[in-house]
């Protein structure tokens, strides 16, 4: 009997357990959830006979390893840092290893060690990344066997609220870890552009924006990932002329997004004093010039270039940044004050549903001609268990760990899911839980 198991029983995990549940029933496996609460681990099994729900505490060594050793395969839904202790007991215990999350330079170093011990350590298949991964390799290898030339690259994804249920100004909700959401864009995007390189700061990040219709979904607009030079080696794009990545979003959002990063309110390096007994509004002001004579809607609009009576300002109202409200958190961060904030605001409500696009383009030449290909992705949520977000992370998961299981993939060693013996069937079984990409191919003005 093989046995599997599931470390970390978060938001992302509920169509991953469910579906390997759902194997289980078909096939001689048994399922064990981990996580440091019991509860949530017993909620994602939901009693099943196949399924069994455990307490563990992640740095309890012996703990750890005594679990990792009574299972087969692991698939740590930890935060990415947790991932290297879980591989290393994988390794030693010469048990299989498969995260949604990036290939980290420990692991990468376990390369030898585990086509040695003839296990596999399987990375980078979620969503993103994962299925960015595969369906970009799927057209990148059908593109190259067909003889063409790819001279342009560009992939985006988002994830966002569903239409039906976009009812705010700034047409967001939190479908991921806030956190994230408010830090994201720092550092330096790198990317290139028909052959010259291109470094975006992290104050410029959200003014460089793209604009795209994808899928009948109405118009999203996207802003650049941090590093999208790396990908040429990863996909076998190595020369390329063009290649970038972007995070998509509603139209209008960058921009007033970018609002937050000039003010420095996503900073997250200092401590705010007294923020405890502080009101926003007087958290707003504490970033503005001293001017006793202006209120401080006035002074903003004057430090932004912007409208007082704007649709951006409008967004900052809206959030009840101008509130004589306390925050109420003490020794806190401008961007963990912001969090907070936008958390009461831009939370899904209990009975809202996500939505997951990602969205590919290609330029190429085959045959003298001048081609373009898109392949386009965009999946909903159930409700706010099996959300999009959940399905587009853990089926990839799910799905990989049964064939692997099943010996129809082979693999061994430290790996990402760009080789066709894993994308092409993984992809393939996708479509029947509606995660299928649509791919358009056009010449010149001309569909065919």
């Amino acid at each position: 009997m093989k046995k599997i198991l599931v470390i970390g029983a978060g938001l992302s995990t509920a169509c991953l357990v469910k579906y390997l549940l759902d194997q289980c029933d078909t096939e001689d496996w048994q399922l064990t959830v981990a996580d440091k609460d019991v509860n949530a681990a017993k909620d994602k099994i939901k009693g099943h006979a196949k399924g069994a729900a455990v307490a563990l505490d992640i740095h309890n060594e012996g703990e750890r390893q005594k679990l990792i050793e009574s299972h087969d395969i692991v698939i740590s839904m930890l935060p990415a840092f947790l991932h290297t202790l879980v591989a290393q007991d994988c390794l030693s215990l010469a048990r299989h290893l498969v995260t949604a999350s990036y290939l980290s330079d420990d692991i990468k170093k376990m390369a030898d060690d585990a086509d040695r011990k003839g296990i596999v350590m399987m990375n980078e298949i979620g969503l993103d990344p994962g299925l960015d991964h595969m369906s970009a390799m799927k057209v990148i290898d059908d593109l190259k066997g067909n003889g063409g030339d790819i001279l342009s690259f560009m992939s985006f994804a988002g994830g966002l609220v569903a239409p039906e249920y976009d009812n705010n100004p700034w047409n967001y909700k939190f479908t991921w870890n806030p956190r994230n959401v408010v830090l994201a864009g720092q550092g330096v995007s790198k990317f290139i552009r028909n052959g010259q390189y291109k470094y975006i700061p992290y104050h410029q990040v959200f003014k460089r924006v793209d604009t795209f219709d994808i899928l009948d979904q109405g118009l999203f607009e996207a802003y650049p990932n941090r590093d999208s030079l790396k990908y040429r080696e990863i996909y076998g794009l190595e020369g390329i002329p063009t290649i970038y990545r972007g995070t998509l979003r509603r139209v209008g959002f960058s921009e007033a997004w970018n609002m937050f990063v000039q003010l420095g309110l996503t900073d997250d390096s200092y401590l705010v004093e007294n923020s405890e007994k502080m009101t926003y509004r007087q958290f707003m002001e504490s970033f503005l010039f001293y001017r006793m004579t202006d209120t401080i809607e006035l002074k903003l609009a004057y430090y932004l270039d912007i409208n007082v009576d704007s649709a951006n300002m409008h967004k900052l109202r809206w959030l009840g940044l101008f509130d004589d409200r306390k925050i109420g958190m003490k020794n806190a961060t401008p961007a963990q004050i912001l969090q907070k904030l936008l958390e009461e605001k831009l939370s899904l409500e209990p009975e809202d549903k996500d939505m997951i696009v990602m969205h590919h383009l290609f330029d190429y030449v085959q045959d003298n001609q001048s081609l373009h290909v898109k392949s386009s992705l965009v999946v909903k949520g159930d409700d706010q268990e099996y959300t999009a977000m959940a399905k587009t992370v853990g089926y990839p998961l799910g799905v990989f760990v049964k064939l692997f299981l099943q010996n129809k993939i082979q693999i061994k060693g430290v790996h990402l899911p760009v080789i066709p013996e894993i994308y092409e069937p993984v992809l393939e079984e996708l479509k029947a839980y509606g995660v299928n990409f649509v791919e358009e191919k056009e010449a010149l003005n001309e569909v065919f």
